[in-house]
C-alpha cells in the first residue's frame, strides 16, 4: 500500500514508516519540515496548522492508500496551535480523504479525552476525533496512554532523564498511567491498515500495569544497573514555578514536556481498559517489565538518560553567560574593559570596541535562547571566543598568564558549546 503519514518525524511517526518500509509498504510523509528519512518515498514539507482547507491536502493525497495521522503537538506556542494542528488542519485533511473515496484513515488521539479534557490540548484533541467520526470514512481511533519504547521523545524522554536521579523529584497531583510499548502500538496499526480490517472504532491502547510515575522510574532505573532512588516531594508552589519555566521556555520555541498543559493531563492520569483492543486485534500488550526485560540498556541509553536533565541546564547557563557578560561590560565592568582595550594600544577605539563586543555578547546569547536561531548563536559563540582569543593573543599575550586565566577559561566554554551542539537535535 501507499500510506501517508503526518507528523512523520515524530517519535511515533518515525518508528511507523520505518516498519511500514519494512513490511513493504511506500510512505509519503507530512511534516512541518521535510524528513531526511531513507525509509520515507516521497518527502513533504507542510504545516497542518495552515492546511485548513481540504485544497491544501488533495495534491498530496494522489494515489494514497490509506492515512495515519501521527501529528500532534503538547501546547500552544508562538509555533505551535493545538486547535490548528488537532482539529482543524486534521478536519481539512479528513474531508479531502471523504472527497476522493479514500476511505481507510487511522488517527492517534489520545487516553482518556472523551471522557474529560482538562487543557487544551485534549479538548482540541477530542474535537478531532469527533471530525474523523462524523465522515463516511473507514476509520479507526486509537487511544494510547503514555508511549514507551526505544525512541524517545516528551514524557518518556523526560522519564529516562528522572531515572538518573539519584534523588527523584515528585510533582504533586500526579495520577497513575498505564505505560503502552510502541512496538504494540505500531503491530496494532499495521493491523488496521489491512482493507479488511474492522473499522469505525475507538480503542483505548493501554498497557497492563497501572503504575504511579515514581515505579515507572523505577523500573527504568533498575533497568540501568542502578540502586533505588529516594524521592521528593515537590510542594505545589514550587511546582508552579516549574511548570511557568517549562511554558516560558515554551514560548521560545523549545519543547520541554514539563508545560502546564502536561501538568493538567497527568492530574487526569492516563488509564484505560485494554479488554476491546485485545479482542478486536488479539494483540496482547507488553507491560514495562517485559519489554524491558527483553533488551539490555546499553552505554548509550545511559549517556541519554544523564544528559537529558544536563540539557536545560546547558541551555540556561550559555545564554545567561553571554547577556550577562554583555550587560556587565556596559555598566559596572564598563571602566575595566576600556583600561583593558587601552593597554593594547586601541587608542580611540577603545570605547567602541568594548561596546560592539558587548553587544555581541548579548546578540549571542539572546540567539542561543532562541530556540529557532540557537544553532546561529552556537556558531556565532564558537567564532567570537576564537576571535577573542586569537585577538587576546596577538595585543596582550601576556593575558594567558593571569593568575585567574581569562583566556585560558575560554577553551572550556569552547568545548561546551560543542557539547550543546552535539545534543541540540531533538529528533
Amino acid at each position: 500500500m501507499r500510506v501517508l503519514i503526518t507528523g512523520v518525524t515524530g517519535m511515533i511517526g518515525s518508528s511507523l514508516a520505518a516498519r511500514l518500509a519494512q513490511e513493504g509498504h511506500q510512505i509519503v510523509g507530512i511534516a512541518r519540515r521535510a524528513s531526511k528519512q531513507d525509509n520515507v518515498h516521497r518527502r513533504v514539507a507542510l504545516d497542518i496548522s495552515l492546511a485548513v482547507r481540504p485544497e491544501s491536502w488533495l495534491v498530496h493525497l494522489d494515489g494514497i492508500d490509506a492515512v495515519v495521522n501521527c501529528a500532534g503537538v503538547l501546547q500552544d506556542s508562538a509555533s505551535e496551535n493545538t486547535e490548528a494542528v488537532h482539529s482543524s488542519g486534521v478536519a481539512a485533511l479528513f474531508a479531502a480523504c471523504e472527497q476522493i473515496g479514500l476511505r481507510r484513515v487511522l488517527h492517534l488521539s489520545a487516553i482518556g479525552v472523551d471522557r474529560a479534557q482538562p487543557s487544551r490540548f485534549s479538548a482540541t484533541k477530542y474535537a478531532g476525533d469527533r471530525q474523523l467520526m462524523a465522515r463516511d470514512l473507514d476509520w479507526v481511533i486509537l487511544r494510547p496512554s503514555v508511549v514507551l519504547g526505544r525512541p524517545v521523545f516528551g514524557a518518556s524522554a523526560l522519564i529516562r532523564g528522572l531515572a538518573s536521579l539519584p534523588v527523584l523529584p515528585l510533582m504533586p497531583d500526579t495520577q497513575p498511567i498505564q505505560p503502552v510499548q510502541l512496538a504494540d502500538l505500531l503491530t496494532t496499526i499495521s493491523f488496521f491498515l489491512n482493507p479488511h480490517a474492522p473499522s469505525r472504532l475507538e480503542l483505548e491502547l493501554v498497557g497492563p500495569d497501572k503504575l504511579q510515575l515514581a515505579e515507572v522510574v523505577a523500573q527504568y532505573r533498575n533497568w540501568y544497573g542502578w540502586p533505588p532512588a529516594r524521592t521528593l516531594a515537590i510542594p505545589h508552589w514550587l511546582s508552579r514555578i516549574l511548570y511557568g519555566l517549562g511554558d516560558f521556555a515554551g514560548a521560545l520555541g523549545w519543547r520541554p514536556p514539563m508545560r502546564t498543559n502536561a501538568a493538567r493531563e497527568i492530574a487526569r492520569g492516563a488509564v484505560g481498559d485494554p479488554a476491546q483492543w485485545i479482542s478486536v486485534t488479539g494483540i496482547r500488550p507488553q507491560s514495562l517489565a517485559q519489554a524491558l526485560a527483553g533488551e539490555a540498556a546499553t552505554i548509550q541509553e545511559k549517556w541519554f538518560a544523564r544528559l537529558y536533565l544536563l540539557k536545560p541546564v546547558v541551555f540556561v547557563v550559555l545564554p545567561a553567560f553571554w547577556v550577562a557578560t554583555g550587560v556587565i561590560s556596559l555598566t559596572m565592568g564598563y571602566p575595566s574593559g576600556l583600561d583593558l582595550m587601552r593597554s593594547t594600544g586601541a587608542g580611540l577605539l577603545s570605547e567602541p570596541a568594548v561596546v560592539i563586543g558587548a553587544l555581541a555578547d548579548i546578540a549571542v546569547g539572546a540567539c542561543i535562547a532562541w530556540r529557532r536561531l540557537t544553532v546561529v548563536g552556537l556558531y556565532g559563540a564558537l567564532a567570537l571566543s576564537l576571535f577573542y582569543a586569537a585577538t587576546a593573543t596577538i595585543l596582550r599575550p601576556d593575558l594567558w598568564l593571569e593568575p585567574l586565566g581569562p583566556l585560558i577559561k575560554i577553551l572550556p566554554i569552547f568545548v561546551l558549546h560543542l557539547l550543546a551542539l552535539a545534543i541540540l537535535e531533538e529528533r
